[in-house]
C-alpha cells in the first residue's frame, strides 16, 4: 500500500510538470509571436490598413493590336495609266460601286481585232459550207452515172475527194472561231477588269494609287486601296510563352485604349495560334501581318490570341493598340486586404498571417485563408471580417525603413 502510494505521488508530480511545461511552451510561442509584432526601433510605427470589400482578378496581361475582322485589298489585273479615280480614304463603299478607271485603249483594240477575225472566219465558214454542198452534190451526180453504167470511176474519186476536203475545211474553220471567241473572251475580261469595281461593302482605309499615274500588273498585281468592314474589329494580341499556358478558349477578357482609357470593352477569347507568326513587311494600310510586327522580337516568344469585338459606334479603328486583361479567376465583392499584408504560413493550402490593431492598439496575428489575388490585393476567404484594421508595414517617424531585428 506505501508503493502504490509513493507511486501515486510520483505520477501527479510528473503530470503536473507536464502542464507547467506545456503553459510555459504556451507563454514563449507568445512571446515569440509578440516578438514578430514590431520591429527592434522603438521610434517605427505601423502602416495601417482596414479590412474592406471589392473585386480582386488574377490577369494575363498583354498587349495587341486592333484590326478589322473583313477586308479585302483591291489590285489591278490590268497595265495602264490610272484614268480615273472615283473615291478617297475614309469613304463608304457599296459593293459594286465603281472605284477607279485605267485606260482601255490597248484592251479596246485586242476586243475590237478579235471581233473582226471573228466576222473574217464566219463568213469564211459561209463560203465553205457552200462549196461543201457543192461538193456532196458533185459526188452524189457521179455515184449516180456509175451507178447506169455511164459515168467513169475515175471521176467519181476525184468527187469523192473534193467532198472530203470541203468537209474538213468547214470542220477547220469551225474550230478556229470556237479559238477566237476563246481569245476574244479573254480579251473583253481584260477590258472590264479596266473599270475596277468594290469587291464588298466597307471603309476604304487606305488608297495608295493616283490618278495619272501607270501601273504595271505584268509580274505582279498592284495594290490600289484596301476595303475594310468596321462594324466588328478582331484583336491580335501577343502573349508571351511564359503567359499563353494560362490561357483557354471562351475565357473572359477586357481591353482599354489609349483614346480611351476609362472604359473597357469585353468579350471572349476564340483562337490561339499554334505558332508564332513569322515577322512582318509592309503593306498596304500597315503591316501586311494583322498583328503588327513579328512574335519573335529580341528572342522574346510571343504567341497571338485573337478574339472580336463589336465596333458598331466606331470607337475601334485599325492599328490601335490594345491593353489587353486575359481573367484567368475573379472575385467579386470579396473580403480584401493589401498584398503586403500577408505573411506566408502555408503557401500550398493559401494559408498566409496577418497582424492586426485592436480598437486600443492591442496586437494580434491571426491566420486567414486566401483565394484570388492580383499585384496589389487578395481576397480573403476566412479569418478576417471588413472593417478590421491590419498592418501592411512599419516605418519610422522620419521615414525612414525600421532596424532589422524585432523586439517585444
Amino acid at each position: 500500500m506505501v508503493t502504490t502510494g509513493r507511486r501515486a505521488a510520483r505520477s501527479s508530480g510528473t503530470g503536473r510538470r507536464r502542464r507547467g511545461l506545456a503553459a510555459a511552451a504556451l507563454v514563449l510561442g507568445g512571446l515569440a509571436s509578440a516578438a514578430l509584432l514590431r520591429p527592434a526601433d522603438p521610434a517605427a510605427s505601423a502602416e495601417v490598413a482596414v479590412v474592406g470589400r471589392g473585386t480582386v482578378e488574377d490577369t494575363v496581361t498583354a498587349l495587341g493590336k486592333i484590326q478589322p475582322r473583313a477586308y479585302v485589298d483591291v489590285g489591278a489585273q490590268v497595265s495602264g495609266q490610272l484614268t480615273r479615280l472615283h473615291v478617297t480614304v475614309g469613304q463608304m463603299v457599296r459593293a459594286g460601286d465603281l472605284l477607279a478607271e485605267i485606260d482601255p485603249a490597248l484592251q479596246q483594240a485586242k476586243v475590237e481585232a478579235g471581233r473582226a477575225e471573228r466576222a473574217r472566219l464566219t463568213a469564211l465558214l459561209a463560203e465553205q459550207r457552200a462549196r461543201a454542198a457543192f461538193a456532196e452534190a458533185q459526188l452524189a451526180r457521179q455515184a449516180s452515172l456509175r451507178n447506169s453504167g455511164s459515168g467513169r470511176g475515175e471521176a467519181y474519186d476525184q468527187a469523192s475527194m473534193e467532198a472530203r476536203i470541203a468537209a474538213a475545211q468547214v470542220e477547220a474553220t469551225q474550230a478556229q472561231i470556237r479559238q477566237t471567241d476563246s481569245t476574244l473572251q479573254a480579251d473583253e475580261a481584260q477590258l472590264g477588269y479596266t473599270r475596277i469595281y468594290a469587291p464588298m461593302s466597307g471603309t476604304l482605309i487606305a488608297v495608295d494609287a493616283r490618278q495619272g499615274q501607270t501601273i504595271n500588273s505584268t509580274y505582279e498585281a498592284p495594290v490600289l486601296m484596301r476595303i475594310a468592314d468596321l462594324s466588328a474589329m478582331t484583336v491580335w494580341t501577343q502573349v508571351s510563352e511564359a503567359d499563353v499556358t494560362r490561357l483557354t478558349d471562351g475565357m473572359p477578357l477586357y481591353f482599354t485604349t489609349l483614346g480611351h482609357p476609362g472604359r473597357r470593352w469585353t468579350a471572349r477569347l476564340q483562337q490561339i495560334l499554334p505558332a508564332p507568326l513569322k515577322p512582318a513587311t509592309s503593306g498596304t494600310g500597315g503591316s501586311s501581318s494583322p498583328a503588327g510586327s513579328g512574335a519573335a522580337a529580341n528572342s522574346v516568344v510571343l504567341y497571338t490570341a485573337l478574339f472580336e469585338v463589336s465596333n458598331h459606334e466606331g470607337d475601334l479603328r485599325p492599328d490601335m493598340t490594345a491593353q489587353v486583361f486575359f481573367v484567368a479567376a475573379a472575385a467579386r465583392d470579396a473580403v480584401t486586404v493589401p498584398v503586403a499584408a500577408l505573411n506566408p504560413a502555408d503557401t500550398a493550402a493559401e494559408r498566409h498571417r496577418v497582424t492586426l490593431i485592436g480598437d486600443r492598439g492591442a496586437i494580434e496575428t491571426r491566420e486567414v485563408r486566401v483565394g484570388v489575388r492580383d499585384r496589389f490585393n487578395a481576397q480573403i476567404l476566412d479569418g478576417l471580417a471588413e472593417g478590421e484594421r491590419i498592418v501592411v508595414g512599419w516605418k519610422t517617424d522620419d521615414g525612414r525603413p525600421p532596424k532589422i531585428g524585432f523586439r517585444l
